[in-house]
């Protein structure tokens, strides 16, 4: 068993809670994604999780123990972070051993271990070069073999693939998947990126302003934003947010009791040629398969995602109806009401 456990967990610096009694319980072998944008305290509470932070209250729990004082090298525990620092004056089967040795762990199981976790990150043909002689997409391979070979409970990763291009990116990603997936390691993974956050994570847990304000599968997530921050936060385009109750009516949908805001997808919105509620086109922007438009309505943002064909021009005039079921109604303070 390797799941973590953090009980009403609270940081404050110098009088700024940065972390508002955090619960949260990731189950041995998943793999969940702290989401959300800087300074919301994701990174914090990795730190505090790893020992490198101490919480100002609350408790840490890794395999049902309490890691409250204890120090990093005692939480079996590895961390992949944004710079991967891998040390340029050692080689790469030196830098993936490093922790192994740090450990006191025998020379034959260093050597086992490296070759093995350098397997399993494709660089074997790497161990003899030094960090100056390898692409940074290598020197990420190397960090995260480097925290595998240590075999632990729990792997952290803070935002490991934000230094690397798109393309190198997105292969990155889909390796890192299909690796994590393969060697079962219960993992924590921080990224300010929605994108890595659906397409990596079992379960993703949204932070704004020191909590977690929604923690759930990826698809629910995405179908059911919890609050119109991780509607607004999610998706790409995000979510329409409209409160007029005339807009409401024209899309043919009708709040329930307590909403107020009616919150849709852009991919929700059907193009109809009768009723329906009319809007003028303002921004279009081709995208490939789709395009996207940007209209007002009654001066909210509207945003429409719809084929790539028919074409439709800036100021043409369309009108849009919701999709059946795709309505998200938000109260007053911006909770999920129905």
């Amino acid at each position: 068993m390797s799941a973590i456990s953090i009980r009403s967990v609270r940081k404050e610096f110098k009088g700024h809670q940065a972390l508002k009694a955090i619960d949260l319980e990731v189950r041995d072998q998943e793999f969940c994604v702290l989401l959300g944008p800087s300074g919301c305290g994701k990174t914090t509470l990795m730190r505090i999780i790893a020992g490198l932070e101490t919480q100002t209250a609350g408790d840490v729990l890794i395999n049902g123990k309490r890691m409250n004082g204890l120090p990093p090298r005692k939480r079996n525990i590895a961390m992949v972070f944004q710079n991967y620092a891998v040390f340029p004056h050692m080689t790469i089967a030196e830098n993936i051993g490093f922790g192994l040795r740090m450990q006191k762990v025998g020379e034959e199981k260093v050597r086992t271990q490296v070759l093995r976790a350098a397997a399993l990150m494709h660089i074997e043909h790497l161990l003899e070069r030094f960090a100056g002689q390898i692409s940074g997409g290598q020197r990420q391979r190397v960090a995260v073999a480097r925290a595998l070979a240590v075999e632990p409970d729990v792997l952290l990763m803070d935002e490991p693939l934000s230094n690397l291009d798109a393309l190198l990116r997105l292969e990155m990603r889909s390796e890192l998947k299909g690796l994590l997936r393969d060697i079962r390691t219960t993992t924590l993974y921080v990224t300010h990126d929605q994108t890595e956050a659906m397409s990596l994570a079992d379960r993703i847990a949204v932070m704004h302003g020191g909590e977690i304000v929604q923690y759930d599968a990826p698809s629910t997530v995405y179908v059911r934003p919890a609050t119109t921050f991780v509607g607004g936060f999610i998706g790409n385009p995000p979510m329409n947010f409209l409160s007029s109750v005339a807009s409401h009516a024209a899309l043919g949908v009708r709040a329930p009791d307590g909403a107020t805001v009616l919150g849709i997808r852009p991919e929700d919105l059907d193009l109809v040629e009768q009723g329906g509620l009319e809007v003028s086109a303002k921004v279009v922007e081709m995208l490939g398969a789709s395009q996207q438009v940007n209209a007002r309505v009654n001066d909210e943002l509207l945003r429409i995602s719809t084929s790539a064909l028919p074409a439709i021009a800036a100021q043409q005039r369309v009108r849009v109806r919701a999709r059946p079921g795709a309505a998200r109604w938000y109260d007053a303070a911006g909770r999920l009401a129905a």
